[in-house]
């Protein structure tokens, strides 16, 4: 460890107890307008980062700046959810667009990244909209910035989930309009915490224009301008309740999330979503990825990654520089965003290396280090893993990364292949709160580990080995991505690694032995059995190149013939004529019921599925267009404008899933010249209520390991298809 990695969070402890609450010395008959909690969340040297949050006691406004001084000379460098000048030592902060209105309690947060030298006191008084705030909380004690060498964090206590239930994320309603014709399709998330029967009234621009919706959690508003805006409201018992925010508009059928490129020669990759400010609205994280980016196969050295996060107005939270002794490819990082402490807050774990910069500055290691070799592989050097603050880009723990490489050459090659084969999943683990997957390798030795990050710690669970005595036989079994459900149906998740599972205690589950494969789809596929299914392919020419199996045993129900390396496989329903999933693959040309005999022509595309039309069986994505299967040809529902797909043949979106709106998914391309993230949402209405797949477990934990090397699509933990019975209502717990 470092000077400055065990000095910041001995600084963050200081700052955080010295910046919990703020004494404003105001005549005691003054009327209390405002109260100002100043948090300094991070210190490092020369800079700090401050979370300031405030509640207005008066009148409702609609609009805030609010103005304090520094005393010892700060500086203001970065803010975030407010816009910010200084002029000597004094700041002004106004509200941005979404958060100007203040009724009379309420709060709101903004935060800052600043620099300092000598000392960082809090400031002394604070005014909202020229009225000096008079709230006393209890007394600031005095901070000091000489560092301990024993690092102990303050955070906020969390409250542990209800008996039963498991956290989920305390979502808005997700509304967007999207056009349809002449008209906008207007939808909203039907939340795991309501009854299935809970009505909603639709107001356009404030006005009612119908409800009580209780069949959908859509409604189409034939005739109405593209820029109208709306809002809904929950009827419960007859009561209205509070409106929900105003909804996104997809004028042209999509919403562009302007971004910023790192540098020209950079294009954006894989992301994946997590609510990082609170807010109950999702912000994207994205990778962007160097033109040089590398197979592990191919030699040569490549750019930094760098990992954005995004509100959905283009408000760039952070940037984080994984640094040079990351390699940029699709098997180095894999990124986990989840709200892993239960704050309400989404995390951001990732592999880190000496030089790695965080989004408010502070570096890992050596910041001068270069560990790479001639070939432009990082062979040497320490290897740590880091969870960072989802809303600042702040270092929150760093720890080893587990397992080290040790030597190179005993994960099956010598220069450096096989050693730096990473995936990784969020997993819960005990059945309530949600764990951090990370593993390396699969071709031979296989280790999985996982994590819990609570109470400001980075906490070993357990660690997975194949070379462990007893565990030997699942080396090489790993697929090039992995999945996590609760397959033994105990209540809590299991890793499914290939053609292997293990079980949530990290103890063997499992092992078909078919070996190593590259893709793999697991649900209810075939619902007139118990419990869930898994359908994989092979690349082994010894073994069947397509099988399904029970995933609660492993047991086989199906397979078809050895024939070579097989690289793509699905398994979903997409026909309606066909009870439960349908499966087919790269080297099969039929496709196959849940039996796996024979039905009928195979679709044009094997590689991402989308729930886009108005029933519930489900579509084709591929690249950057959506298809409609059919007995005799497939029937194109859209084809992206402007974007393009990632991972070169692989033609996989930055991401997709049920992201917005009802239960549809959306998908996210980047617009060709990389300037926007371009999510497309479906204009068809559809008759099918379901909650949010996002408080569907199985379905959520999907969408953080989505961006996982060879990406899959998500599937729920139920049997989402034709004919469709609603699953029993999510038992969520939201923090």
């Amino acid at each position: 460890m470092t000077r400055s990695r065990t000095a910041i969070p001995w600084l963050m402890a200081a700052t955080l107890a010295a910046g919990a609450a703020v004494t404003l010395a105001q005549p005691a008959a003054a009327a209390p307008g405002c109260r100002v909690d100043y948090t300094v969340t991070s210190s490092w040297g020369g800079g700090f980062g401050a979370d300031v949050k405030v509640t207005n006691l008066g009148d409702a406004v609609s609009g805030w700046t609010l103005t304090w001084a520094f005393g010892a000379g700060q500086s203001l460098t970065q803010a975030w959810n407010a816009t910010t000048t200084q002029s000597g030592a004094v700041v002004t902060a106004r509200n941005v667009s979404y958060n100007g209105g203040l009724a009379t309690g309420a709060s709101t947060s903004f935060g800052f990244n600043g620099s300092w030298s000598g000392s960082n006191p809090v400031p002394s008084s604070f005014a909202l909209n020229g009225t000096t705030c008079t709230d006393a909380p209890s007394p600031t004690p005095t901070a000091t910035s000489t560092p301990t060498p024993t690092p102990t964090p303050t955070v906020t206590p969390t409250t542990p989930p209800a008996a039963g239930a498991w956290q989920a994320e305390k979502l808005d309603r997700g509304l967007i309009s999207v056009r349809s014709g002449s008209g906008n399709l207007v939808q909203w998330r039907l939340l795991g915490t309501e009854a299935a029967s809970t009505g909603f009234n639709v107001y356009r621009a404030g006005t009612k224009i119908a409800g009580p919706i209780t069949a959908s959690t859509n409604y189409l508003d034939a005739g109405a301008a593209a820029n109208a805006t709306y809002t809904v409201r929950a009827v419960v018992g007859g009561t209205e309740r509070a409106a929900s925010e105003t909804s996104l508009t997809f004028a042209n059928g999509y919403l562009d999330v302007p971004i910023s490129k790192p540098g020209a020669d950079y294009t954006a990759n894989d992301g994946s979503v997590g609510d990082v400010d609170g807010d109950g609205r999702l912000e994207v994280v994205l990778k962007w990825d160097p033109t040089n980016a590398k197979d592990n196969s191919q030699s040569g050295v490549t750019g930094n990654v760098y990992l954005d996060a995004y509100e959905l107005d283009g408000t760039r939270l952070w940037r984080i520089d994984l640094g040079r002794n990351i390699r940029a490819g699709a098997h180095y990082t894999q990124l986990q965003v989840y709200d892993y402490d239960g704050d309400g807050k989404a995390e951001v774990a990732v592999k880190t290396a000496d030089g790695t910069r965080s989004g408010t500055g502070q570096v890992i290691g050596d910041a001068s280090a270069d560990h790479r070799n001639s070939a432009g592989y990082v062979l040497s050097g320490p290897e740590y893993f880091t969870v960072f603050d989802g809303r600042t880009g702040a270092i929150l723990a760093t720890t080893s990364f587990v397992p080290p490489r040790g030597t190179v050459s005993s994960w099956g090659d010598s220069y450096g292949n096989r050693v730096d084969r990473f995936l990784a999943g969020t997993a819960y683990l005990d059945g309530k709160r949600p764990s951090i997957i990370m593993a390396r390798g699969y071709y031979t030795r296989a280790v999985v580990t996982a994590w819990d990050y609570r109470d400001g710690k980075l906490t070993q669970r357990w660690s997975f080995d194949s070379n462990a005595s007893g565990n030997s036989t699942y080396a090489g079994q790993g697929n090039h991505a992995l999945i996590t459900a609760d397959v033994d149906q105990d209540g809590k998740q299991e890793i499914i690694y290939g053609a292997a599972a293990i079980d949530d205690n990290g103890k063997p589950l499992w092992n078909t032995r078919t070996g190593h494969g590259d893709a793999a789809h697991l649900g209810d596929l075939i619902p007139s059995r118990p419990g869930l299914e898994y359908f994989k392919v092979t690349e082994s020419a010894s073994q069947p190149d397509a099988w399904m199996a029970d995933a609660r045993t492993g047991e086989i129900l199906w397979k078809t013939a050895a024939t070579g390396d097989n690289g793509r496989g699905v398994s979903d329903d997409i026909y309606p004529g066909s009870a439960g999933a349908e499966s087919w693959s790269s080297s099969d040309s039929q496709l196959r019921d849940t039996t796996g005999a024979a039905i009928g022509r195979k679709p044009s595309s094997t590689n991402f599925l989308a729930y886009w039309d108005g029933d519930t069986s489900r579509e084709l994505l591929d690249g950057t267009r959506i298809d409609k299967y059919g007995t005799g040809g497939d029937t194109r529902l859209l084809t992206a404008s402007g974007v393009h797909s990632n991972n070169s043949t692989k033609a996989t979106p930055v991401l997709s899933g049920d992201l917005f709106g009802d239960w549809r998914e959306e998908v996210i391309w980047a617009t060709s010249d990389d300037s926007a993230l371009r999510i497309y949402a479906t204009p068809v209405a559809t008759t099918t209520r379901v909650w949010t797949l996002l408080h569907d477990q199985q379905y959520r934990t999907a969408i953080a390991w989505q961006n996982t090397a060879y990406n899959q699509p998500p599937h729920p933990g139920f049997f989402l298809g034709t004919p469709f019975a609603l699953p029993a209502k999510p038992n969520v717990y939201t923090p």
